[in-house]
């Protein structure tokens, strides 16, 4: 197979913002009195804002209304945010810049495909904003992932047809995603775990080896 783009996930793959997330819900979830723990964490790995607020809701007695809903997406969001300005060039993931470089050397396509909102934000501060070929984030996609749509509009964007495409993913839902989108699916870090990834990558220059 002749593999002539990658797709990256953002966030578990070439930069990890989880202690941002994870302390911007939990702050949320003090406010409203909602338990929360790693564990509830873990499931909103790869999902929407939305779709994240919903799990943890699920452990709220209350009863939301669609503007309360709204105030807590962006009270979360706002912390999250802020937090994101102590990222720098050393937050880049061991061997990223690695593997982009020889990507580069070989000719091959590089996009992002994340659901954040928040990808170019993040991708500005750790100084790679300008080094990929197309970046669809949350706020060009209807359908979070395990929905194919953001790898769909990624490869899209690159001019590829799907079986040229390898995404690179750290979560199980992403992992599905690329997979319903009909490309190469390489699992890293917690989507080790996966059944369904066609590579396993316990180091991410580990994906040389496809080319």
């Amino acid at each position: 197979m002749s593999y002539k783009g990658v797709i990256f996930d953002l966030d578990g793959v070439i930069v990890s913002t989880d202690r941002f997330h994870y302390n911007a819900w939990s702050a949320l979830a003090k406010r409203e009195g909602i338990p929360f723990s790693e564990e509830i964490n873990h499931r909103l790995r790869g999902v929407s804002r939305r779709e994240s607020l919903d799990i943890i809701l699920e452990k709220s007695k209350k009863k939301y209304t669609e503007p309360q809903i709204q105030e807590m997406m962006t009270f979360k969001n706002d912390l999250y945010r802020d937090s994101l300005k102590e990222l720098t060039k050393e937050d880049i993931l061991p061997g990223v810049m690695d593997l982009i470089a020889f990507l580069r050397s070989e000719n091959i396509l590089i996009a992002i495909g994340s659901s954040s909102k928040n990808t170019k934000t993040i991708l500005k501060f750790i100084g790679l904003e300008h080094s990929f070929d197309a970046i669809v984030d949350g706020n060009d996609i209807a359908k979070s992932k395990p929905d194919p749509e953001v790898f769909l509009k990624a490869g899209k964007k690159l001019r590829l047809k799907v079986k040229n495409c390898i995404v690179i993913e750290d979560a199980i839902a992403g992992i599905q995603a690329a997979k319903r989108a009909g490309m190469f699916a390489v699992a890293v870090s917690d989507a080790l775990k996966s059944e369904e990834a066609d590579f396993y990558a316990s180091d991410i220059l580990d994906i040389k080896t496809l080319f």
